[in-house]
């Protein structure tokens, strides 16, 4: 029996008043799915009717020297004596080489900061599908399930472009091999750039919630976690190389706060394993 034949089987023995069939199932799944792709849709126009604001003030945002981190990295740098903290200035010449390029480029924007505003929700959508799965006892200890993936999320999204993106835009535009070469930008290669760090940071900033569902299932243990954790730390900092500049405050300056991710993550595991054992120690008393 595959992964997702236990989980609808688990899904109907908890709802008994509605005998649900796999076809029945996939049918709910979709509505899911169609409703929240309506959300994003909805917060994709949002954006698209203030595409020029969105792509002037945010989009751009670290591409422009009076970008609020620039100011306070550098007036942080200079309290703590981290000459680091303050970068040169940001000098990008973009270009189109597309016909329909910029055009293009609107709904690409619209569509993931419509994803962005509109995540709550559909992760919401997801945990009323997901919901009838778990016993009464394990929704207990989901409560607040979609505000804290939520705000996960959104501290991800924020850490990336307060931070992560100055860095790496920073780095990069003043990057050269040669004075005889000129760094100008496509659009779709600084686009690309910005919404893979948004997004995968938002992403991976819902490891807890990620390690709360594998734990509830038994297939993570904060032990395995615990004896993993070295080789936790080594893809950590090769992720934090992969997407910052090549100096060593960079990578650390990602690295750390995934790394207490990580250790935000055993301690999730540890509670559910001692919830798991005080639960079995009352069971076996009765």
């Amino acid at each position: 029996m595959s992964i997702l034949d236990k989980f609808l089987e688990k899904r109907s023995n908890s709802n008994p008043n509605a005998e649900m069939g796999f076809t029945d199932h996939i049918e709910e799944l979709r509505w899911h799915i169609v409703r929240s792709l309506v959300a994003i849709i909805l917060g994709a126009l949002v954006v698209y009717f203030n595409i020029d604001f969105v792509f002037q003030k945010i989009i751009l945002g670290p591409a422009n020297n009076d970008f609020i981190s620039y100011k306070g990295l550098c007036s942080l740098g200079k309290m703590m004596n981290i000459d680091a903290l303050c970068l040169g200035d940001v000098n990008i010449k973009f270009q189109n080489n597309q016909l329909s390029g910029q055009f293009m480029m609107s709904f690409s924007v619209s569509f993931m900061l419509g994803f962005i505003l509109a995540f709550p929700y559909v992760f919401w959508e997801f945990w009323k599908f997901f919901k009838p799965a778990l016993k009464p006892s394990e929704l207990k200890y989901a409560k607040g399930i979609v505000f804290w993936s939520s705000t996960l999320f959104f501290v991800g999204v924020a850490f990336a472009y307060f931070l992560i993106a100055p860095f790496t835009i920073n780095f990069f535009a003043n990057y050269q091999l040669s004075p005889q070469f000129e760094n100008i930008i496509t659009i779709d290669n600084y686009y690309d750039t910005m919404s893979d760090l948004i997004l995968g940071m938002g992403i991976v900033f819902e490891l807890p919630i990620l390690v709360y569902f594998l734990s509830r299932l038994g297939i993570l243990t904060p032990k395995v976690m615990r004896d993993q954790r070295r080789i936790a730390i080594v893809i950590i900092m090769v992720l934090a190389a992969v997407i910052t500049p090549p100096d060593w405050f960079s990578i650390f300056l990602v690295a750390i706060p995934l790394a207490f991710l990580y250790e935000a993550a055993i301690m999730v595991s540890a509670r559910i394993l001692k919830e798991k054992k005080a639960k079995e120690d009352q069971t076996l008393d009765w």
